[in-house]
């Protein structure tokens, strides 16, 4: 899962995959959630297997403010519509066990004693409050930390902080679902985020009206700027960006390195309407790269 969504936020303008060694067959297939996977067998022997994923994107920057939420979900509590309600019943349930509510407790601060509050701020504030009270590590282990453990430490990943804040929507009944991509940095200001250099996880929350909103908890980041969607999923599992296995000798060693670069363009005006969005528009550059060995 390397190649990006394609929305009216974002719009791929061309990409390549090259592999090496040479796969025997590749195809590509839309995943449950309509990610774009390509699925690739090899034959023979190798000691390295590289992937090296180029693209080039329009992206459109878009703020909390350009999505408007309907009038009866502006403030928290609320409920999904009937017709939405099917749809949405994966993305609500809960994915780990809270014998004792200390996520629920955790989330339901950000509701206030009086029950109710501003839906944007709610989410707002549970976003800040994992950007400014946690401290990042950028983790190598496989998988993710369970909610209540980076809960209990207060630092992790941001795959871990995707997770978390995803978890805290779910226990507020809210339809929440884990986002893997890239991030972009931007030249001169390389403390203004952390995470990049690799790929990145964060959170879209499904509001009526607005859809799904975006939120980064490791960066504060409310909406999609700097963000570039490749997988939505249920589960962090569910968005890896390469998984597979492979054959080899018990004395074999395993190594990984990942690594993701963006630049920016100019921005080439084009006549379709995908172009014709608020805000300015970003001709991104993004060769990504990893590797086994």
């Amino acid at each position: 899962m390397l190649r990006p969504r394609g929305s009216w936020d974002q719009r791929l303008l061309d990409s390549t995959l090259e592999i090496t060694p040479e796969p025997q067959s590749m195809r590509w297939a839309l995943d449950v959630f309509g990610n774009s996977v390509a699925v690739v067998d090899f034959s023979g022997r190798t000691d390295i297997l590289k992937f090296q994923s180029t693209l080039t994107l329009d992206h459109h920057p878009a703020q909390l403010e350009d999505f408007p939420i309907a009038e009866h979900a502006r403030t928290y509590p609320f409920s999904y519509g009937l017709a939405e309600l099917p749809d949405l019943r994966s993305a609500m349930e809960r994915h780990y066990p809270d014998a004792c509510g200390t996520l629920d407790a955790w989330a339901r601060q950000f509701v206030g004693p009086a029950g109710a509050v501003e839906t944007q701020i709610l989410l707002q504030s549970m976003t800040d409050a994992l950007r400014t009270g946690f401290t990042y590590v950028a983790r190598e282990e496989e998988g993710v930390q369970a909610p209540l453990h980076t809960l209990r430490i207060r630092s992790g990943s941001c795959r871990d902080f995707a997770v978390l804040m995803m978890e805290a929507a779910r226990a507020l009944g809210l339809a929440a679902r884990f986002v893997s991509g890239y991030l972009r940095t931007r030249p001169g200001a390389d403390d203004r985020y952390v995470g990049a250099g690799s790929t990145h996880a964060w959170v879209e929350v499904y509001i009526p009206g607005a859809g799904w909103m975006q939120f980064d908890p490791t960066n504060g980041i409310l909406g999609n700027t700097d963000l570039i969607r490749v997988a939505v999923a249920r589960d962090p599992a569910q968005a890896a960006p390469i998984s597979g296995t492979f054959a080899g000798s018990s004395t074999d060693s395993l190594d990984m390195s990942v690594s993701v670069e963006i630049t920016a363009q100019d921005s080439v005006s084009t006549p379709d309407c995908a172009s014709a969005v608020a805000g300015p528009s970003i001709r991104l550059q993004q060769p990504a790269s990893a590797s086994v060995m």
